[in-house]
């Protein structure tokens, strides 16, 4: 059990805090557990620690804590790279995909390494990427030929269908009136004939002139 200290925070104490809280910062800890690990070295509690670097001791570091999170950025972008790096920070270990060849090299180097490499796979993404915006932008004129074929075909249809309709609509007035001069025709042929007994009878004699016959 961590022992309760009652007397106030000596510049050592201040200085264990700052240092084991910027070393969590930098490797991505939490300050809780700073605290904690604090806490057991100077026999204070984790609240006090916490305490102490809220109300006092944080606001001198305010530099050194901008460094430790921008360290910490950088090893989280090294560790997504498959770079690790060894104690103190000083040196890395780079380990490569094929042959499990492995190499040692300076941070500042490695670290170019690291934008340069970066810098060539957007250079791959950013080929490819236009790679397919010239393909998409191919079949867009593609559909954009075919679209404008397809309205002047329907354009083309769409004028034969009324030339066929208007030819229907002509024929089918011609039709209407044809029956109709038929139907008229008709009639009148019925009104003009003469009943059997009014009309006149021939027959012809043995020279073949016709007389009529009353």
């Amino acid at each position: 059990m961590t022992a309760v200290r009652q007397d106030a925070w000596s510049p050592d104490d201040d200085l264990i805090l700052a240092e084991v809280t910027l070393r969590h910062i930098r490797e991505g800890g939490t300050q809780l557990s700073a605290f904690e690990e604090v806490g057991q070295r100077i026999g204070r509690t984790s609240a006090a620690c916490g305490f102490r670097w809220n109300s006092c001791v944080r606001k001198r570091y305010d530099e050194a804590i901008g460094m430790a999170k921008q360290q910490r950025q950088k090893r989280n972008y090294l560790k997504k790279q498959g770079i690790s790096t060894l104690a103190g920070g000083d040196r890395l270990i780079v380990e490569e995909g094929e042959g499990g060849k492995t190499e040692m090299m300076s941070a500042e180097s490695m670290s170019l390494e690291a934008i340069i490499r970066y810098l060539r796979q957007w250079k791959n993404t950013v080929q490819e990427m236009s790679r397919q915006i010239r393909q998409l932008e191919k079949e867009m004129k593609e559909k954009d030929e075919r679209l404008t074929e397809y309205r002047e075909q329907n354009e083309r249809l769409s004028k034969e269908v009324n030339e066929v309709q208007t030819d229907y609509r002509v024929v089918n007035d011609d039709y209407k009136a044809l029956i109709r001069i038929m139907d008229r025709a008709r009639r009148l042929a019925f009104l003009t004939e003469e009943p059997d007994e009014d009309r006149a009878r021939f027959k012809m004699d043995a020279n073949g002139n016709l007389e009529r016959i009353e």
